[in-house]
């Protein structure tokens, strides 16, 4: 993946050194897609399920900066989020001039250890990273890079661009009203029929992601290479519900799954980049995940 020469978005907020004092709100579609999100990136359920027991609303916020010390490796990934969010906007203005529609930029949030977000209360690093609908931002532990090599296996630079490349599908789908329509089905669903729209969600936030990778080389400086995609095949397979399930409890429930196996999350994120058409990125119409 040569990335060097690409734009930086200069959407970057550094928020490194600051600790957030704050409880996740975990009412309303942010705190859903925080939560699943952070069980997509291996974040530990019984943390994230004690934060929805404390409550719904924050219950007051401190913030504490102390001087950060940002080292060469965490600069060049910083750089390098930046290099691949300006490729997210330049792709994502492009398909919506298109549609004769101005894209709304995100903002990509970098932090470490905890942050406070304008419209989902405090996240942590343990959630993984996360978009958060109510300020509309992506938020990112640098961390996180090396739990994608050493925790679950996806390897290369374009593991860390897939990632950041699914939560711009997040956004997309907030931009679009999906995620607004999602989660008012949540109060009409079982339980078990709920999961299911939390896999098309995830599985859509996937397409989307290789609908970037399919546009990325037309509208940015980003080189990729067929390597590139399969790594970005692994990397969606290496947060499958299965996957992840088996690692932590040594077997599955697929009952339980909210955002797919490794199968299906490395075939639709194949699938954009294959077709490049948003319009064949409607996971809530295909019949087997109706099943």
């Amino acid at each position: 993946m040569k990335w060097q020469s690409g734009r930086r978005s200069g959407n970057v907020e550094d928020k490194r050194g600051m600790s957030g004092g704050q409880k996740l709100t975990l009412g309303g579609i942010g705190g859903v897609i925080v939560l699943i999100v952070g069980l997509l990136m291996g974040g530990d359920p019984a943390q994230i399920l004690e934060q929805m027991q404390q409550g719904g609303q924050p219950t007051g916020s401190s913030a504490v900066e102390a001087p950060y010390d940002s080292t060469p490796e965490e600069d060049k990934l910083l750089d390098f989020a930046d290099v691949v969010l300006g490729s997210t906007e330049d792709v994502w203005a492009n398909i919506f001039k298109k549609e004769g529609e101005t894209y709304p930029k995100t903002v990509l949030t970098v932090y470490n250890g905890a942050v406070e977000t304008a419209g989902c209360g405090t996240g942590k690093s343990s959630y993984g990273p996360f978009y958060c609908p109510g300020d509309r931002k992506i938020y990112l532990d640098l961390s996180f890079n090396k739990e994608l090599s050493q925790k679950y296996g996806a390897k290369g630079e374009f593991a860390l661009a897939y990632v950041i490349a699914h939560e711009v599908g997040h956004h997309i789908q907030n931009v679009l009203g999906v995620l607004e329509k999602t989660n008012a089905m949540r109060a009409k669903l079982s339980e078990r029929e709920y999961n299911k729209i939390s896999v098309m969600t995830e599985l859509q936030a996937d397409f989307y992601a290789g609908v970037w990778a399919h546009y990325v080389q037309e509208y940015s400086a980003i080189e990729l290479s067929y390597d590139d995609i399969l790594d970005g095949m692994r990397a969606a397979a290496a947060v499958g519900d299965d996957h992840l399930q088996e690692q932590a409890y040594g077997s599955s429930n697929p009952e339980s799954f909210t955002h797919g196996t490794s199968e299906q999350r490395a075939y639709w994120f194949k699938k954009g980049y294959d077709s490049g058409n948003i319009q064949d990125g409607n996971t809530f119409n295909d019949p087997a995940l109706k099943q």
